[in-house]
C-alpha cells in the first residue's frame, strides 16, 4: 500500500485488528526487518509496518532531511491513515523519529518502544559512527535475519547497500541526511515523554551503546530497560522469541 506525504510516496503494510501499533525500522533497512517481532502482535492489534521516507519502497527525498523532517513525516503518516493514540515501536533511527515526534508533542502515543535507539549525540566523530553503523552492523545484520522468503529477498537487496564502497555509492541525499541527524541530540526532549516507555537494548551495541539506553532510562519519567547483555545493535533479531514475549507483556499490560 502507499500513501502520499508531501511529495513522497510512502510504502506501508497493515495487518490485524485492534489498537494500532506502528513499527519504524532503522537506517539503511526497510519494513521487512521489523516483521520478525510483529507476528505475535497482529493477533491482538492492528499493525502498521512503514518504509521510512528514503528507504525501502518509499520515495527518496530530493533534499537532505533533519530530525524535524522525520518527525513531521511520522505525524503526517498517522494523520493520513487516521491512526490515533498508537503504540510506536522504533529501531535505531526509527527510535530517533519517535523521540522527536513525541518529545515535541507533535504525535500522541499510548506507549513507545525504543530498540537500540539513535538520538544521543555520539562522543566519537560522526565519521566513525557512520562507519560502524553502515559497515559493521549492516554485515552482521544480514546473518541475524531469519530465512523466510521475504527476508531472503531483503538480504539480497541489502547486500548491495553495506560495505565501504556501497556507502560511497549511496545517494548523496542520504549521506548528507545522516551527517545532519548525527549532529543532533534528543536529550532535552526525553523528559517531555510522559507515556510508558520500554527500552530494548544490546549490551554490546557499538552503534548506540548501552550508555545511551541508561541516559534515556534516567531522563524519560516512565521508562524501563530490558538489556540483552550479549546483544549488538540488532539485539531484537538476536533474541526474537524473547523480544516478542517482552513486547506482548508490555503492550497488553
Amino acid at each position: 500500500m502507499q500513501v502520499k506525504i508531501k511529495d513522497w510516496d510512502i510504502n506501508y503494510e497493515v495487518q490485524g485488528e485492534g489498537e494500532p501499533v506502528v513499527f519504524l525500522h532503522g537506517w539503511l533497512t526497510d519494513l521487512e526487518t521489523m516483521k520478525p517481532i510483529s507476528t505475535n502482535l497482529v493477533k491482538t492489534h492492528k499493525v502498521y509496518l512503514v518504509d521510512v521516507v528514503g528507504f525501502g519502497k518509499s520515495s527518496l527525498p530530493k533534499e537532505p532531511l533533519n530530525s524535524q523532517d522525520f518527525a513531521e513525516f511520522l505525524k503526517e503518516f498517522l494523520e493520513k491513515l487516521d491512526i490515533k493514540n498508537p503504540v510506536l515501536i522504533g529501531h535505531s533511527n526509527g527510535g530517533r523519529i519517535i523521540i522527536n515526534a513525541v518529545g515535541k508533542n507533535m504525535v500522541k502515543a499510548k506507549k513507545i518502544v525504543l530498540i537500540d535507539s539513535a538520538g544521543i549525540k555520539p562522543k566519537r566523530s560522526v565519521g566513525y559512527y557512520i562507519k560502524v553503523t553502515v559497515f559493521k552492523t549492516g554485515k552482521l545484520f544480514l546473518n541475524l535475519l531469519p530465512n523466510t522468503k521475504g527476508i531472503k529477498e531483503f538480504k539480497e537487496r541489502l547486500r548491495g547497500k553495506v560495505g565501504s564502497s556501497d556507502y560511497k555509492a549511496s545517494p548523496t541525499v542520504l549521506k548528507d541526511t545522516m551527517k545532519i541527524i548525527l549532529n543532533e541530540d534528543v536529550k532535552e526532549l526525553l523528559p517531555n515523554i510522559k507515556v510508558p516507555t520500554l527500552l530494548i537494548w544490546g549490551g554490546m551495541d557499538k552503534s548506540t551503546p548501552i550508555s545511551d539506553a541508561k541516559i534515556m532510562e534516567k531522563l524519560i519519567p516512565n521508562a524501563g530497560l530490558v538489556e540483552y547483555p550479549y546483544g549488538t545493535h540488532f539485539s531484537y533479531l538476536e533474541n526474537v522469541e524473547n523480544c516478542k514475549l517482552v513486547l506482548d507483556s508490555f503492550l497488553n499490560s
